[in-house]
């Protein structure tokens, strides 16, 4: 039996009534459903079980990864995938945009393209229209897609309008509510989210208009992806580089696709990103956490309808959609903004804590001794608290709590003696620290899932994958 794609256990538990109903249709045991959930995949026999019995109670269902696409009270609607609008601006980045319609469309989304003006200098909008097989539109003033469309009309259908590449020209024009062509006409007329990918010369990106366009932006609530830092198409180096088309992809997917709320009521505490324990007025203790999964992870609980406070340290990335985020420096604000986050349903520690600081951090700057005597500086650190250890010991203790393990060397060994100590339901292990296998700043994660139980290895995905397949595998602990 050869599993299928990934299948969301939990959208199809939820349509036929929980896990008990699935185990009557399927004919099997609790083990067993957890075992497909473990995976995140069906064998084919099975696949055909459940596709029957979803359509027999009146759901629209893609064969090939039943996915739900539309209810019993849509049945009578026309059955359609989410409607990505692709406005594409007019940057070298701009031949990205046909490689992100195809993952978009792997994705199981539907995509139609604008292009500006200055668009048309990089790609043709043949092109466009030839890999997304619909028209690519590039006027606002065409008669003909007016009668056959309309501006309004296209600005209303999608799910997600996604901008890529975001220029600053295309980001100061949207900032200010200019409405001069197609693209800026859609951006103010839609009511579907939008998401920007930026990309322009790093001076550009640094400079304090755009610094003030993209805060205008945010406060708007359209969502950011990237840029990030790299080679840019004039030859310089540094933040700027337009995020990569997978990337791209899988947050427009994130972003359009309406998950079931199987987490609706629940609240949840997610701490992410590192701490920072100051030495003096210039110095701290850090690590490298960019604080991409706890992001990751609170941005899907609050798609599946939990109430999420996110408490980070600093890190660069904007806060997720309906989500609260809490800002803290140190190992002790993050433990007081946690204890006054409680009481919560589930906690989920994946920030990286700083275990030490220092015993009495200077306000000013510590000097360098005097080179004639100097016996090296040394440092008194003493013990941070312990989050996660506390969570598992406290009277308001979640009904699930997780742990995050990054190891070095013996991770199943240390991350299960971990687990036991510190009291928590899973512990989430992963090694870090290899040079050509990073996890801390990467967009990719492998991990292993300990509970008391058994251990999962999941393979290496997309971070925003593994909080998508975390978050419902939470939602199946909470269906139980």
């Amino acid at each position: 039996m050869t599993p299928t794609n990934h299948v969301d256990l939990t959208a199809i538990m939820t349509a036929l009534g929980g896990r008990q109903a699935m185990q009557d249709v399927l004919g099997v045991g609790a083990s067993a459903i957890s075992n497909y959930v473990a995976r995140g995949s069906v064998p084919t026999h099975v696949r055909s079980k459940l596709y029957n019995a979803l359509t027999a109670r009146g759901y629209q269902v893609r064969l090939d990864d039943l996915s739900i696409i539309c209810g019993p009270d849509a049945a009578t609607s026309p059955a359609a995938k989410p409607m990505i609008l692709l406005i594409i601006g007019g940057g070298i980045a701009a031949y990205k945009a046909l490689e992100t319609a195809r993952q978009m469309q792997r994705l199981g989304l539907d995509v139609t393209g604008v292009m500006t003006k200055s668009a048309g200098q990089f790609i043709t909008p043949l092109s466009v229209a030839a890999l997304t097989n619909q028209k690519c539109y590039d006027d606002l003033f065409s008669l003909t897609d007016e009668a056959e469309m309309g501006h309004i009309r296209l600005a209303r259908s999608a799910d997600l309008v996604l901008v890529m590449p975001a220029t600053a020209n295309l980001m100061a024009r949207a900032a200010s509510g200019l409405a001069d062509d197609l693209a800026t006409t859609i951006l103010l007329a839609t009511t579907a989210p939008i998401l920007m990918a930026p990309a322009m010369n790093p001076a550009m990106w640094a400079h304090p208009a755009t610094v003030a366009n993209l805060e205008v932006l945010r406060q708007r609530g359209v969502h950011m992806i990237g840029p990030t830092e790299g080679d840019t198409a004039c030859g310089e180096i540094g933040s700027g580089r337009m995020s990569e088309p997978a990337d791209i992809a899988a947050a427009a997917f994130e972003l359009a696709v309406k998950r079931p709320q199987t987490l609706a009521g629940k609240t949840a505490i997610v701490t992410a990103g590192p701490t920072v324990e100051p030495i003096d007025s210039v110095r701290f203790i850090a690590n490298h956490s960019s604080g991409k999964q706890g992001y990751a992870i609170a941005a899907l609980l609050a798609a599946r309808g939990a109430s999420v406070t996110l408490i980070s340290g600093p890190v660069t990335l904007p806060a997720p959609a309906g989500v609260k985020r809490v800002s803290v420096q140190t190992a002790a604000q993050m433990q007081a903004a946690v204890n006054a986050a409680l009481p919560a349903d589930i906690a989920i520690c994946a920030a990286a804590v700083a275990d030490w600081r220092v015993a009495e951090a200077r306000h000013a700057k510590l000097k360098k001794p005097d080179h004639q005597n100097a016996a090296g500086m040394q440092l008194t650190l003493i013990e941070n608290p312990d989050i996660l250890a506390s969570l598992g010991q406290s009277d308001q203790r979640p009904k699930l709590l997780i742990g995050f393990a990054a190891e070095t060397e013996d991770v199943l060994e240390n991350a299960t003696a971990k687990r036991s100590r510190k009291q928590c339901d899973w512990m989430i292990a992963n090694q870090v620290g290899a040079a050509d296998d990073p996890v801390f700043g990467s967009d990719q994660n492998h991990i292993m899932l300990i509970s008391e139980t058994a251990v999962e290895t999941w393979p290496r995905m997309l971070k925003t994958e593994l909080a998508d397949k975390l978050a419902e595998r939470i939602t199946m602990e909470f269906l139980t």
